[in-house]
Formats: structure tokens, sequence, C-alpha cells
């Protein structure tokens, strides 16, 4: 997703893949696909070989990987800096019927969906 929540990429794994393996895959397609990359967040689950990772992967130009982690002393909910961009954009998605709950069958059709459903709100927006 951008800073605005809009989706730039989406990919659908089996469950039987870590989102962490995962994302090696989606930021290598990015990196092709939106050469004017320069920062990017994650969550702290993404934190250890991804950041070396990606550090290795963008030797011609710098890329910087940031962990958005929650302090270690904090208690409770609160929200963190960029995620809940994340977050809202999850929302978003939710509202669609189809993407609510784990209709879909195959991961091409995950996908498609979410491109879908992010067409129909952009549109909506411009409308």
């Amino acid at each position: 997703m951008d800073t605005l929540g809009l989706v730039l990429f989406a990919a659908v794994h089996p469950a039987n893949i870590q989102d962490r393996d995962g994302a090696r895959f989606v930021l290598s397609s990015l990196e092709r696909r939106f050469g004017w990359l320069k920062r990017i967040w994650a969550d702290g689950g993404y934190a250890g070989e991804l950041v070396d990772w990606v550090r290795s992967m963008a030797r011609h130009r710098r890329i910087d990987l940031e962990i958005v982690k929650r302090p270690d002393q904090q208690k409770g909910f609160k929200i963190l800096p960029k995620r809940w961009i994340v977050e809202r954009t999850f929302g978003w998605l939710s509202q669609s019927r189809r993407l609510n709950k784990d209709y879909e069958t195959t991961t091409d059709s995950a996908e498609a969906l979410i491109y879908i459903t992010m067409i129909r709100l952009m549109t909506r927006r411009v409308a």
C-alpha cells in the first residue's frame, strides 16, 4: 500500500507460506514495478533476515525497510505510526461481501477480488 492506503500490489499465498517468506516475492515485484520506492514500512513480524535481504536487493539504489514495532514497555492498545494506514485499508477491503470471509477457492481469484474492490473504492472517490 502507499501512504494513502491504496493497494499497489497484492499477493495471496497459500496458508503454508509464512508472511515473512511471502514478503520476498512482494518486495521483489515492487522493486521491478515501482522503481521510485524509497522507504517501506513493515510490521515487527518481518524483522530479521528480511531487513538484510532488502539491503542486499537494492544495490543500485537505496531502499529502506523500516520495522514499526510497539515499545516493550507499552501495555494495551495504542495506534502505531504508519501501521494504522494498513489496518484502515483492511477495513475498507472487508466491507466487500466477497472479501469479508474466505469464499474464494484459488489465490488468483482472491487477488483479483482485492484489485476489483480497490478499483471500486477509488472510482467512487473520484465520482
